[in-house]
């Protein structure tokens, strides 16, 4: 047992005890509130460095479409069918749709003075637009470009208000900054998350919006800071399908000069300039063959350079590279036509996605897709590049 002190001894201590309390309240009145000031020539200790995490594409989706020996879409195959390899190496798919994953969608059109004679027609698109190409569940924003870049509509799903601002498309100056455009338009899409789909056969649980990039213009570039495999890079990333509707100068040229001109070019750039091979579709692979040109290889190389490759043909690259396609105006091919197909390609594709099973190896990573089927055309994006 501890005996309690006495008395005089607290007296004693007394004097100590008041001491050592106005030392600590001294000590707490005195302490600074924020960070304490270094003193002059006292190095101050700097916290480790951290370190840089670098993330990579996490979830790739190809579109794909498929056709059989007679040129037409093939819509009855299932997520077996399909195998997909990464630079080589199997995948496997975690999400499978036909046609009905939702759409969010950048519509770009050229207002350049070159295409001034074709904008009536391109105003009357709007329905098509919001009836055929988005379905009931898109949403799309609405860009136009010339010597410069302006958003006449952001992303909604009101078909009413979409219609309006195609209809009422401006006529701009003679300026085509295209890959700026599409820069800008690949920004806005990256992601965009998208409407909740309605149905999807799904694989998991998780939605995979198709995020669509519609071009219509010539595949001239005039002035553009922006290069067209950078634009390219950052779109196969986000997983961006870009589609192109070749507007013609040529038809343009024909609808406002005489009969008698003699300067009109026979085949426009950025423009097929002549009808498909018989019994199949007119897109960027079926005219690699006759040109000479294997635009897929383009692709990988204008990508792999982050740089501009056959300018006169930047928007066959653009659909060569992302899985989409190009179609021409010039001849038997309406504008409203080739939307139309644009279109209904859209609601007849496949929609495969996967997580690659390597996302450190840079650089460029080819993608495969086959079908366990015999005599059918499979057509996919080819790939991705990791910086």
């Amino acid at each position: 047992m501890i005996p309690r002190p006495g008395k005089r001894t607290l007296d004693r201590l007394a004097p100590f005890l008041l001491l050592a309390s106005l030392a600590v309240a001294r000590a707490h009145a005195q302490a600074p509130e924020g960070p304490i000031s270094p003193r002059p020539g006292v190095t101050i200790q700097q916290p480790p460095p951290q370190a840089h995490i670098k993330v990579q594409a996490t979830l790739v989706s190809t579109p794909v479409v498929v056709h059989n020996n007679k040129g037409e879409m093939v819509t009855n195959l299932d997520a077996k069918d399909f195998q997909i390899t990464d630079n080589g190496v199997p995948q496997k798919i975690t999400h499978f749709d036909l046609g009905t994953d939702p759409i969010s969608m950048v519509v770009l059109v050229e207002t350049s003075s070159r295409i001034a004679p074709l904008l009536p027609e391109i105003r009357k698109t709007g329905i098509l637009f919001t009836q055929t190409v988005l379905g009931p569940s898109g949403e799309a924003a609405l860009l136009t470009f010339n010597d410069q870049i302006d958003k006449l509509q952001d992303f909604t799903a009101d078909n009413d208000l979409l219609e309006s601002s195609i209809s009422q498309l401006p006529a701009g100056t003679s300026g085509a900054k295209l890959y700026d455009a599409m820069a800008v338009a690949v920004e806005m899409l990256t992601g965009r998350s998208g409407p909740i789909p309605r149905q999807a056969r799904q694989i998991n649980d998780k939605p995979v919006p198709r995020r669509i990039l519609m071009i219509l213009a010539e595949a001239t570039d005039v002035g553009s800071s922006a290069k067209l495999g950078e634009v390219l890079r950052k779109a196969q990333l986000a997983n961006i399908t870009i589609y192109g509707v070749g507007l013609s100068t040529t038809r343009a040229e024909l609808q406002t000069k005489p009969e008698g001109d003699n300067h009109i070019r026979a085949t426009p750039p950025g423009t097929f300039g002549r009808p498909p091979i018989p019994g199949s579709v007119q897109t960027p692979d079926s005219e690699d063959a006759r040109d000479g040109v294997n635009l897929t290889d383009a692709a990988i190389w204008t990508i792999q350079h982050a740089e501009n490759q056959v300018e006169d043909h930047a928007l066959q690259v653009a659909a060569a590279a992302t899985g989409g396609s190009h179609l021409s105006t010039f001849k038997d091919r309406s504008i409203e036509k080739a939307i139309d197909e644009i279109g209904a390609e859209l609601h007849a594709q496949y929609n495969l996605s996967y997580a690659p099973s390597d996302t450190e190896f840079p650089g460029y990573h080819d993608i495969s897709v086959t079908v366990d089927r015999k005599d059918l055309k499979v057509r996919f994006r080819p790939g991705y590049y990791l910086p």
